[in-house]
């Protein structure tokens, strides 16, 4: 969530039996009651499987809860398809919120979690996005972060030592390298750039040059206008990667038509393509399809000539709100099981083997629970080292970095808008959105 809107809806129902969960009961000792359903609308396609599975458990445990489970990503725009949601009568009673500007668009619906037993382990930072002066409104899914996924034993037959990549100017160096050595290497391209998919563009991408314009999402948030610093030196980093990146028909346009889908299962999981902009939580796709990639890739930074080069986007991607229209019983089964999914050692040991989260709440010490995929080893190595950048993108206006830069992205691809004008747009609608 990240934020990632991935492939089409799917929707997975799970019916269980009878028993009314005590808030903080940790998933065991719910007493006997009336029959509880908890409806669960959520944007991250690849956990759907592992958050059906901890359902099953949870449901078994407290008979008489019945979570059914509606996942959305992709082409679809998931805060759309939650407005819509909503504006139907059928509301979920767990759903998932973004930054300050979510809190505020969602303000007559959040419960405030402020009490919830988890609030005391999460790290610092995490809930500043989800907390105004009325209460603290989300719980983080985990942490996440994102750069260049590479393949590397692509980069060993080059000859190229990832380490050295800590600069744009190494970066272009190697994948000038890479291109120069495609057919010995066996690859279609050097990139697999998703132009289809606008999350990828128009927040993260986008995000590495605004992250040096703004300390934090709460400061883009408050923002009234954008000054764009650094657009220049995000053109060169988008055109590096158009310049060098796989073209369905040959022509840079049809770089429009790539989604996630191709760019991770098709082109990258395949060896056919060495480096992708995505993030750790990519890494179940890319195993699903070839194992040895996947535990043969790692992250290299995201650079923005001049200001930070050496560093990858780290923060929370989502966070799960609960619908306080709701009866007591539901929300008190829905914050029940959020709690027992992230604080229990039944529910910590799915969060790190089946999610592959890094989680974002202190208790997960013991080597058991410590990540162990490639990508997200590289994210913590990376965060531990200080070398990181905000996720500024939760404070953009609401939807302007997909529909307005995302758009705008897309037309510079297939050459129907200037980059100048794609800035001045920017620039506009920002300050018209913040009036």
């Amino acid at each position: 969530m990240g934020i990632k809107r991935i492939l089409s809806l799917v929707t997975v129902t799970m019916l269980v039996a009878s028993s009314v969960v005590g808030c903080g009961s940790k998933g065991g000792d719910a007493a006997k009651g009336d029959k509880v359903k908890v409806d669960i609308f959520q944007f991250k396609v690849e956990a759907k499987d592992a958050l059906e599975k901890a359902a099953g458990v949870y449901e078994e445990k407290n008979p008489n809860v019945d979570i059914n489970i509606e996942t959305v990503g992709g082409g679809n725009d998931y805060g759309a398809a939650l407005r819509s949601k909503f504006q139907s009568g059928q509301e979920p009673t767990i759903f998932n919120i973004g930054g300050p500007q979510d809190v505020k668009d969602w303000e007559g619906k959040i419960e405030d979690l402020s009490d919830q037993p988890w609030v005391k382990d999460a790290f610092d930072g995490t809930l500043g996005s989800v907390t105004n002066d009325k209460g603290m409104f989300g719980m983080p899914f985990n942490q996440e972060g994102y750069g260049f996924i590479y393949n590397k034993e692509v980069f060993k037959k080059a000859g190229i030592d990832p380490a050295t990549i800590t600069s744009y100017d190494a970066l272009d160096k190697a994948v000038k390298t890479l291109d120069s050595k495609k057919d010995e290497l066996g690859l279609e391209a050097v990139f697999a750039v998703p132009g289809k998919e606008k999350w990828v563009t128009g927040l993260h991408l986008l995000n590495t040059a605004l992250a040096n314009e703004f300390e934090s999402g709460k400061q883009a948030y408050e923002a009234k206008k954008l000054d764009f610093k650094y657009n220049k030196e995000l053109k060169e980093l988008l055109d590096l990667q158009t310049t060098y990146a796989y073209k369905p028909d040959g022509k840079v346009p049809s770089i429009n038509s790539v989604d996630y889908a191709m760019q991770i299962e098709q082109k990258y999981s395949t060896g056919k393509v060495a480096m992708v902009q995505m993030g750790n939580w990519a890494y179940g796709g890319i195993e699903g399809v070839n194992k040895d990639i996947a535990t043969n890739s790692g992250i290299l930074p995201m650079p923005i000539k001049g200001v930070k080069e050496d560093c990858v986007p780290v923060g929370v991607p989502m966070y799960w709100s609960i619908n306080k229209d709701k009866s007591s019983a539901e929300k008190d089964a829905a914050k029940d099981f959020l709690n027992w999914l992230y604080t229990s050692d039944e529910g910590k040991k799915m969060i790190i083997n089946d999610f592959k989260f890094i989680p974002a709440f202190k208790g997960y010490e013991s080597d058991e629970l410590k990540p162990k995929d490639p990508l997200s080893a590289d994210i913590l190595n990376y965060a531990n080292k200080g070398k990181t950048m905000p996720w500024v993108f939760m404070g953009y206006p609401s939807g302007w970095g997909e529909l307005v830069v995302g758009s705008d992205i897309q037309k510079y691809i297939d050459g129907s808008m200037t980059w100048e004008n794609l800035v001045k747009n920017a620039q506009k609608t920002w300050a018209e959105e913040r009036k």
